[in-house]
C-alpha cells in the first residue's frame, strides 16, 4: 500500500528548493518527496533529453531531469529541469541568476551531487591502497563529491540567506560518528563522504547568524535505479532479490531487506523543511530513520527501514 506524505500535500507549497544533482537515485527521490509536499522544484543535473550534449552525465543511463521534472509535477509540486554541470563554476553562477530573476530567493538547497558510482567502482575492487588506487579516478571521485558542492553551495548559498528560514541539505553517505568508526571502500571515497558532512557542520557555522539551517543526511541501502538494476529487480518488486530468483543476477544480501527507496530520504528532507523549529537540527549528522522516527513519516510501502541499525 502506498502512503501519502504526512503531515500534509501542501505543507510547502509556495516554498522554492533546489535539488543539485536531481537526475536520479537520491536526488529524483527528494525533488519527489519535495514535489509531494507542494514545493516548486528545480531540478538539476547533466543528463537531460533536450540540453547541451556536451555535458551529458559520465552514466550511461536514461534517466533525464526532465523526467524529474515530470515526476514532481505528477505528485503536485512544480517542477523545473536545468542542465548543469555543477563542476563548471560559470554554469552554476547562471543558475543562480536564473533562481534569481525568476523566483528571488531559495528556502530550500539540496546539495546532491555525486556522480562517482563508477569511478569507486565494484566490491570486488574496494579496499585497494592508495598507492594501488588509480590516482585520476580517485581525484574525479573528490572533484565529483566535494567540489561541486563546494560550487553550488557559493554561487547558490545567497539566495538562501536572504531571508530567515532557510535549508541546507549535504547529501553523504554514512554518518560523521559511523563514518568516523568506519574504513569507507578506499581512501578517497572514505575522503569524500567524511568531508561532505564536515561540510554540512562547517556551512551551520557559517548560516546560522543568517537565521539558515545546515544539515548532513545520508540515506540508508538506497534503492537506486542502478541498485535495483543489479539484482534485475525494479521498485515493485525489489523483495525478489532476497529470495535469488531472478534468472542471471545474484541474490541480494541479507541487509538489502532493510533497504530504501529515495523517496523516503526525501521525506525526511520535506519533514524538515516543514519543519519550523529546524534550527533544531543545524550542523547535525542524520539518517533518513532517524528522521522519520522524529516525524512520523513512512516510506513508499507504509515501512520504516533503518539498515544503519543492523550494520556490523
Amino acid at each position: 500500500m502506498t502512503v501519502m506524505w504526512s503531515p500534509q500535500r501542501d505543507a510547502l507549497r509556495g516554498r522554492v528548493a533546489l535539488v543539485a544533482g536531481a537526475t536520479r537515485g537520491a536526488g529524483r527521490g527528494i525533488a519527489a518527496a519535495l514535489g509531494e509536499a507542494g514545493a516548486t522544484v528545480i531540478c538539476t543535473g547533466r543528463s537531460s533529453s533536450t540540453g547541451t550534449a556536451a555535458i551529458q552525465s559520465d552514466y550511461a543511463r536514461t534517466e533525464t531531469i526532465e523526467q524529474t521534472a515530470g515526476l514532481v509535477n505528477g505528485l503536485g509540486g512544480v517542477g523545473i529541469a536545468v542542465q548543469v554541470d555543477h563542476l563548471d563554476s560559470a554554469q552554476v553562477a547562471r543558475l543562480a541568476e536564473r533562481v534569481r530573476d525568476e523566483h528571488g530567493h531559495l528556502d530550500v538547497l539540496v546539495n546532491d551531487i555525486w556522480g562517482g558510482e563508477i569511478l569507486k567502482g565494484p566490491p570486488p575492487e574496494w579496499n585497494t591502497p592508495v598507492w594501488q588506487h588509480d590516482l585520476d579516478k580517485g581525484l574525479r571521485i573528490l572533484r565529483l563529491a566535494v567540489e561541486t558542492h563546494l560550487v553550488t553551495s557559493h554561487h547558490l548559498l545567497p539566495l538562501l540567506i536572504n531571508r530567515p528560514g532557510g535549508l541546507l541539505i549535504e547529501v553523504t553517505d554514512g554518518t560523521t560518528a559511523f563514518n568516523a568508526d568506519h574504513y569507507r571502500i578506499s581512501v578517497y571515497y572514505d575522503l569524500a563522504k567524511t568531508a561532505v558532512n564536515r561540510l554540512a557542520y562547517s556551512q551551520g557555522h557559517e548560516l546560522e547568524p543568517h537565521g539558515a539551517t545546515a544539515v548532513a543526511l545520508t540515506p540508508g541501502w538506497l534503492r537506486s535505479e542502478m541498485m535495483l538494476d543489479n539484482f534485475g529487480v525494479t521498485e515493485a518488486n525489489w523483495r525478489d532479490a532476497l529470495h535469488g530468483t531472478v534468472e542471471g543476477y545474484p541474490a541480494a544480501p541479507a541487509g538489502f531487506a532493510h533497504s530504501e527507496s529515495p523517496r523516503y530520504l526525501g521525506r525526511a528532507i520535506a519533514a524538515l523543511a516543514a519543519d519550523p523549529a529546524r534550527a533544531r537540527w543545524n550542523q547535525h549528522s542524520l539518517t533518513s530513520a532517524e528522521l522519520a522516527r522524529e516525524y512520523g513519516f513512512t516510506d513508499i510501502d507504509g515501512s520504516r527501514p533503518d539498515s544503519w541499525a543492523h550494520q556490523a
